[in-house]
């Protein structure tokens, strides 16, 4: 009996074994996204798995200090994760909204990874799992800086995901010996609060203070923008104060300086179709008031600018293609990106009225739109350009343009051929802008502002190279090979003996900080001017976090 019954026992386990081996129907392998639309799919469950900062199930990343991170690391709050997605229980599902939420939660600096996948399939009802993985979101960063004569110096304490809500709030500092345009030489120090996800969990309040040696600024904006392609309405309101010291130039050298206190507010709402074939058009109607007042500083006096007021209504129309490539290497190292195809085009003018109030009439125009290209042989071309200015009394003042083309050939998966074309040009009468090369605004084997100008002209070719190398499972390496040329001409600005064309080589070794929400890349280069002039030193050596390759 017993050896009866230890058989039977033998043969019910052996069968539940082999039925615990057969697949669930419902996690069989499922259609993709575009045949669950195709096949009019209903979204049923959604179920947010929020990982922390580090996997240890990876054996990689199981150790003592990983695990040390994550206890002290609060994990993103499952409700901030939700309540950005784009879809709901009991909707169709639509590939292009799932595709956009994971375009939309990538761009979150606290989320080191976003994907969204049907889980089950049961009667036309797809469930689907939205996983993240959250990045180290206490950032503290540092930079020193000393080139040509001037030397540069900050840091930053920043959490950008404050008790895991999204919650942004910082402090920086930097102090300079370099003279510009505003402000001076001098040090800075800049507050930042900011929550994106008040009211509806799409409405976002930003306070930014800043206090200079000579002066300060503070602004406050609520903005509920269109945060998708197919938002139907947006609305935002901002106010802000300004106080600083401005210098006037003349053939590149100071000729005195002035104290210029603005204020402004911005009100606007907009309205739109949604995505309709694959494009988005929106529409905007504003109010901008501006006041700008100038005074004379006792020690070093400049002619001053005449004060105005001014009472703005605009109107404002873009239109958005949805077309966003994915893409890793480019302008980070092994991170999903995105490339903006599709064209983009935004338009707004503005006129201000003496009946409201404003000292003068003047037009204000603001357009931009861009564009990609994509071409056999793993090229692609990225083309932009923008224009902004004001128009009175058959005159154009405060005139920026902007134009560039980037060039992107991949050449193997850690190997791609960068070219840069960019062009600028400003027209500011109360000479309060200029343009600069040299350091970081291009020109590399040059101190900081070299050239300065109210015109501008930089070429850069790179050859880049991204590792797999990936030290401590924090760093990721990549490598660059550097020409630029260049150069900045033009206006009281300018310093004749520097106005013309400059040319550098260098390499540069880059480190993406892969586990921070600063997500910038360390830029550590060398390089060498071609044709040095006198007092310029034979190499730069600059190191410095950027956002970008």
């Amino acid at each position: 009996m017993l050896r009866r019954l230890a058989a039977v026992a033998l043969l019910a386990t052996a069968a539940l074994a082999a039925l615990a081996q057969q697949p669930d129907p419902r996690s069989a392998a499922l259609p993709s996204l575009e045949e669950l639309e195709a096949a009019g799919a209903v979204i049923g469950q959604i179920r947010i798995v929020a990982e922390d900062v580090f996997d240890l199930a990876n054996p990689a990343e199981n150790n003592a200090l990983f695990r040390l991170a994550n206890q002290l690391h609060i994990q993103t709050r499952a409700g901030v994760i939700r309540g950005q997605l784009l879809f709901k229980t009991g909707d169709k599902l639509v590939a292009q909204r799932i595709k956009e939420t994971e375009r939309n939660l990538r761009a979150n600096r606290y989320l080191y990874a976003a994907h969204i996948r049907p889980v089950a399939l049961d009667n036309g009802v797809v469930d689907l799992e939205v996983s993240t993985r959250d990045t180290w979101s206490l950032e503290f960063g540092a930079r020193l800086r000393q080139a040509g004569g001037t030397t540069s110096s900050g840091a930053d304490l920043r959490e950008v995901n404050l008790a895991g809500t999204g919650l942004v709030l910082g402090v920086s500092s930097r102090s300079s010996s370099e003279v510009t345009s505003f402000g001076g030489s001098g040090s800075t120090v800049n507050w930042e609060l900011a929550y994106p996800y008040a009211l509806d969990g799409h409405t976002g309040i930003r306070y930014l203070e800043s206090t200079f040696d000579d002066g300060a600024s503070r602004s406050l904006a609520v903005s509920r923008p269109f945060y998708a392609l197919d938002t139907r309405g947006a609305g935002d309101f901002a106010v802000s104060g300004d106080n600083r010291l401005y210098t006037r130039y003349a053939d590149g050298v100071s000729v005195g300086q002035f104290r210029k206190q603005a204020k402004g507010a911005n009100f606007s709402g907009g309205w739109s179709a949604g995505l309709v074939d694959g494009w988005t058009q929106r529409y905007s109607l504003g109010l901008t008031f501006s006041n700008e007042r100038y005074g004379l500083v006792p020690w070093d006096p400049a002619p001053l600018p005449e004060d105005r007021t001014l009472y703005t209504p605009f109107v404002r129309y873009e239109v958005i293609e949805d077309n966003f490539r994915e893409v890793t290497n480019v302008e980070s190292i092994g991170r999903p990106e995105y490339q903006a195809l599709g064209l983009q085009a935004g338009l707004q003018v503005g006129r201000s009225l003496t009946g409201l109030g404003s000292t003068l009439s003047v037009t204000q125009y603001a357009a931009s739109i861009s564009k990609g290209f994509r071409f056999s042989g793993a090229r692609t071309l990225l083309a932009a350009t923008g224009l902004s200015g004001e128009y009175a009394n058959g005159e154009s003042d405060r005139v920026l343009w902007n134009a560039s083309a980037r060039y992107y050939q991949r050449r193997g998966s850690g190997n791609l051929l960068y070219l840069a074309l960019s062009a600028d040009a400003t027209d500011f009468s109360d000479d309060t802008r200029y343009l600069s090369l040299g350091g970081d605004t291009g020109l590399r084997g040059y101190p900081s502002d070299y050239q300065r100008g109210d015109r501008r002209v930089l070429f850069t070719v790179e050859q880049r190279l991204y590792t797999d190398w990936y030290p401590f499972r924090l760093i990721r390496v990549g490598g660059a090979v550097f020409y630029d040329v260049g150069r900045a001409w033009g206006g009281p600005f300018q310093r004749t003996p520097q106005a013309h064309w400059n040319d550098d080589v260098g390499f540069g070794l880059r480190l993406l900080n892969a586990r921070s929400a600063r997500g910038t890349t360390l830029h550590i280069d060398f390089a060498f001017p071609i044709g040095r002039e006198p007092g310029i030193d034979s190499y730069q050596l600059t190191i410095e976090s950027k956002t970008g390759f």
